[in-house]
């Protein structure tokens, strides 16, 4: 079996080779790319003869996809798959194997990170000490006490709520099933206007999909409190940003701490969002700890082996 590794997994290559020995040990090709490409040309050069690829976040569109006869699974280092061309997938019957969970602790925890940068004018605070000012308009709020809105409760979004609970918040939880592990981390589900309507800080941890693109729109906004805060560590697209520029800008909307846009970074001058008043970003940086780096590339080259010796691990509903 021919398998390549199309970009670097953010950890040394003295781990790649730790961790591609096994499958050479059983007599399988293996290529490692060490550098990120976009270009589809040269994506379908990589790509060449391989039964299966190895990528991370870079997308591996369908046109790519297409061009590759041989190609039998996907190994993503990450937990979403909407850089996939899942389309072309489908059409030639490719398999998609993910890294459920390998940043389940590093999205949980910036989530906090933000709520805290948010409610305490972190950065506002370093801007003022760097530029001679004082604590003058920094008035900050607590976590502990507030009601806290998770809108999806998987394993990133329990695990929000175990920190935010940690905090001293009340946590709700909204979602399409109840999860019992949610509810022995604390969370209190509720239907969605309650959530929204109650929450100081709303945290979103939905996957995007179909269903999902544009589904936090100004109708779920207008729901929210005057005074709530809302923290995207999820998918940038799940959200309708423009509604939510003008919520902070009109005072609909106290703050929001993002770290996930319409597309990646750089993020465009005129990006509504960087107008928005009370907005703090991080340039999708959630998922990034070396710690789950680490995570990744193990399940990353444990589910190529798995897939090598048929083994069912993994697998994305497509």
């Amino acid at each position: 079996m021919n398998i390549a590794l199309l970009e670097p997994l953010g950890v040394p290559t003295e781990t790649i080779d730790e961790l591609a020995a096994p499958l050479k040990a059983a007599g399988h090709s293996f290529t490692y790319f060490g550098t990120k490409t976009s270009d589809p040309d040269e994506l379908v050069r990589r790509s060449a003869g391989a039964d299966v690829v190895m990528i991370a976040n870079n997308p591996y569109p369908a046109e790519v996809i297409r061009q590759c006869n041989e190609l039998k699974m996907i190994a993503v280092a990450f937990t979403g798959i909407d850089h996939v061309g899942l389309d072309a997938c489908r059409e030639q019957g490719i398999e998609v194997r993910n890294c459920a969970g390998y940043s389940d602790t590093s999205v949980a925890e910036l989530t906090l990170g933000l709520t805290i940068d948010v409610l305490r004018h972190v950065a506002e605070g370093n801007a003022a000490v760097r530029n001679g000012g004082t604590s003058a308009g920094l008035m900050g709020r607590e976590i502990a006490g507030k009601a806290v809105g998770i809108i999806g409760t998987g394993h990133i979004g329990t695990q929000a709520a175990r920190l935010f609970k940690a905090f001293g918040a009340r946590v709700l939880g909204y979602a399409r099933h109840v999860h019992p592990e949610a509810v022995e981390a604390g969370v209190e589900f509720v239907d969605l206007d309650e959530l929204l309507s109650q929450s100081d800080i709303v945290s979103l941890h939905l996957p995007l999909n179909t269903e999902t693109r544009g589904w936090f729109d100004a109708d779920k906004i207008s729901h929210m409190r005057s005074d709530a805060v809302l923290i995207n560590c999820a998918r940038g697209a799940i959200v309708d940003n423009d509604a939510l520029a003008n919520a902070l800008n009109s005072g609909q909307l106290a703050g929001a701490g993002i770290d996930v846009f319409d597309m990646e970074p750089p993020i465009p001058a005129d990006y509504p969002l960087m107008q928005a008043k009370s907005c703090i970003f991080t340039p999708h940086v959630a998922f990034l700890t070396e710690e789950a780096m680490q995570r990744r590339a193990k399940i990353e080259f444990d589910n190529v082996v798995a897939y090598a010796e048929g083994r069912v691990q993994n697998v994305c509903t497509l």
